[in-house]
C-alpha cells in the first residue's frame, strides 16, 4: 500500500476582534475557528444586540418626561435640537408617543421628521433602535413613512444625537390631530387609524409645577403617575417614612397605592377621586415634593412602623420595562 502522505494543514489568516466582519448565522465563522459564526464570534455579536439597557433614556435632558412618554402618555409631541443641528431640507425634528398605522418614523411632505416612542423595539437598547430609525428618516424621501429594523450593535444612541444642552418639553395633546397638517382631508386609511386613536385615548395632563408628573382621568377615578430620577431604594425609603407619618397622600380622599418601575426609574401612583383635576392637584403636588426631599435627606434607619409601610409600597410594585 502506498504511504499517505502527512496532512498539512493551510495557515489561516489571524484576523483581529475589529476585523471580523458579519456572515450568516450558520456560516462558518470568518475567524477561522472552524466553527460557525453564531456559535462563535456571532454570539457576541447577538448578545450585544439584544442585552437590555435598564436606563435607555439615562443621561438625555428631561429622563422622566421620556419615560413617561414611552409608558404612560397617550397623545404627546417634543421638538428635538440635534446636536449637529437640522440638515438642509429638514425644518424640524418632533418625537411623538405614536405615529399613525405605528409607523417608527414618518418623513412629511415639507421635508420634517416625526419620530414614534411608543414602538416595539427589536433590540435591548430603545434609545440606539430610535437613533437608527432617526438617521433613516433623515435621510427618506419626502412624504414617506421609515419602516422597524434591528439597529447596528455598533450604531449611535439618541444621547449621540440630541444636543445635551437643549431642553425637552413635552407638549401633551387631547388626541392625534398632530399626524396630519391637515385632518380634514387625511387619507381614508390615516382618518380610521385616527379616528381608533382618539377613541382610545385616555385624557392626560401634565403638571406645570412637576418635573414628569402626569394627571389622568379614568371612568372610576383619577390618578397622578409621577416619575422619579431618584435611587429606586432610597425613594422607597423616603415614601415608606411619609407614608408611615401619614404624610404620603396628596389632599382628601387622595392615596398613594404603590408604584411602578419602568425603564430603570420609579414611578409612584396615587389615587385621586373623580372630581379632582390636575390643575387641583398642582399645589398639593408641590407640597409632597418638599415633603419628599425632607425624607431623602434622612439616613436615619427605618422604624418598624416604616419597614411594614415599606413592604406594603414593595409589594404593591409592578415593573413595565
Amino acid at each position: 500500500m502506498a504511504k499517505k502522505r502527512p496532512q498539512t494543514k493551510a495557515q489561516r489568516p489571524q484576523l483581529t476582534e475589529g476585523e471580523i466582519p458579519v456572515v450568516g448565522a450558520r456560516e462558518p465563522c470568518p475567524c477561522g475557528s472552524g466553527r460557525r459564526y453564531k456559535a462563535c464570534h456571532g454570539r457576541a455579536a447577538a448578545h450585544a444586540v439584544t442585552e437590555l439597557v435598564q436606563r435607555p433614556f439615562e443621561g438625555l435632558p428631561g429622563e422622566g418626561d421620556w419615560v413617561a412618554l414611552r409608558e404612560l402618555v397617550p397623545a404627546a409631541t417634543v421638538e428635538l435640537p440635534l446636536k449637529d443641528g437640522l440638515p438642509e431640507g429638514v425644518p424640524s425634528v418632533t418625537l411623538a408617543t405614536v405615529l399613525p398605522m405605528a409607523w417608527p418614523a414618518l418623513r412629511r411632505d415639507d421635508g420634517s421628521v416625526l419620530l414614534g416612542l411608543q414602538n416595539d423595539t427589536p433590540s435591548g437598547d430603545i434609545s440606539r433602535d430610535l437613533a437608527d430609525t432617526l438617521l433613516r428618516a433623515l435621510a427618506a424621501e419626502p412624504g414617506t413613512p421609515v419602516q422597524a429594523r434591528r439597529a447596528p450593535a455598533d450604531g449611535p444612541r439618541m444621547q449621540d444625537l440630541l444636543d445635551p444642552q437643549g431642553t425637552f418639553e413635552p407638549v401633551v395633546h387631547s388626541g392625534f390631530e398632530f399626524w396630519v397638517p391637515d385632518p380634514e382631508n387625511a387619507t381614508p386609511e390615516v382618518a380610521a387609524s385616527l379616528e381608533r386613536a382618539n377613541a382610545a385615548a385616555i385624557p392626560t395632563v401634565k403638571l406645570a409645577g412637576a418635573d414628569a408628573a402626569y394627571w389622568c382621568e379614568t371612568p372610576e377615578k383619577n390618578h397622578l403617575r409621577w416619575v422619579m430620577p431618584y435611587p429606586e431604594e432610597r425613594l422607597l425609603d423616603a415614601l415608606a417614612r411619609l407614608h408611615a407619618a401619614g404624610r404620603s397622600s396628596l389632599g382628601e380622599g387622595t392615596r398613594l397605592v404603590g408604584s411602578f418601575r419602568a425603564h430603570g426609574l420609579t414611578v409612584p401612583v396615587w389615587d385621586l377621586p373623580s372630581g379632582v383635576s390636575a390643575e387641583d392637584v398642582e399645589k398639593p403636588a408641590a407640597e409632597f415634593a418638599d415633603r419628599l426631599a425632607g425624607a431623602l435627606a434622612s439616613d436615619a434607619p427605618l422604624t418598624a412602623d416604616e419597614r411594614r409601610a415599606r413592604g406594603g409600597l414593595t409589594n404593591r410594585q409592578v415593573t413595565l420595562s
